[in-house]
C-alpha cells in the first residue's frame, strides 16, 4: 500500500511543478483538439509547460471532456500520469470492460505500447479535468489513435 500513496504523491508534485513552471515562464497556454481518435465535440488538450532536457520531453497537460464525450481509441509509446481534476472519468481497455472508474483526485496511470488501447469516456454530467504528465523521448507523439476493438461504444 505505501508504494501507490508515494506514487500518487509523486504524480500530484510532477502536476504541481509543471503548473508552477508553466505560470512562472508565463507560457502561453495552447488549447487543441485532444490528440487521440474523436470521440466527440469539444474535447480539449491545453499544454500548461513543456520542456525539454538530455533528449526528453517533459510535457504537462490539461485535457476536458464534455459530458458523455470520449478520448476516442489510443494508446501511448511511453507511460503516463494523471490526476483527474473534476468530474469523474471512466476508463476502458479493448476487450471493452471498464478497468478504472476515476473521480476527482484520484491518480491514474496508464501503460505505455499498443497492446494497451483504451478510451477514456465521460459518463457523467460534470466535465471531466484531467492533468497529465508525459515524460518520453523528444519529439514523441502524445498519443497513437487506434481503431474501436470492436466495442459498442465510442
Amino acid at each position: 500500500m505505501p508504494k501507490i500513496k508515494e506514487r500518487q504523491e509523486y504524480v500530484r508534485k510532477l502536476l504541481l511543478r509543471g503548473l508552477t513552471a508553466g505560470v512562472i515562464a508565463g507560457g502561453s497556454l495552447i488549447a487543441s483538439p485532444a490528440s487521440a481518435t474523436p470521440g466527440g465535440s469539444g474535447v480539449t488538450g491545453v499544454v500548461i509547460s513543456q520542456s525539454t532536457l538530455n533528449g526528453m520531453d517533459y510535457i504537462v497537460r490539461r485535457i476536458t471532456l464534455p459530458p458523455g464525450q470520449s478520448t476516442g481509441w489510443h494508446y501511448h509509446q511511453h507511460a503516463i500520469f494523471g490526476v483527474v481534476q473534476n468530474g469523474t472519468l471512466s476508463h476502458f481497455d479493448s476487450s471493452c470492460k471498464s478497468d478504472g472508474v476515476y473521480k476527482k483526485g484520484s491518480t491514474i496511470t496508464e501503460p505505455g505500447g499498443s497492446k494497451y488501447v483504451h478510451i477514456g469516456r465521460n459518463l457523467g454530467k460534470k466535465p471531466v479535468v484531467l492533468d497529465v504528465v508525459y515524460i518520453m523521448p523528444h519529439g514523441t507523439s502524445l498519443s497513437t489513435d487506434a481503431p474501436n476493438p470492436g466495442c459498442d461504444f465510442q
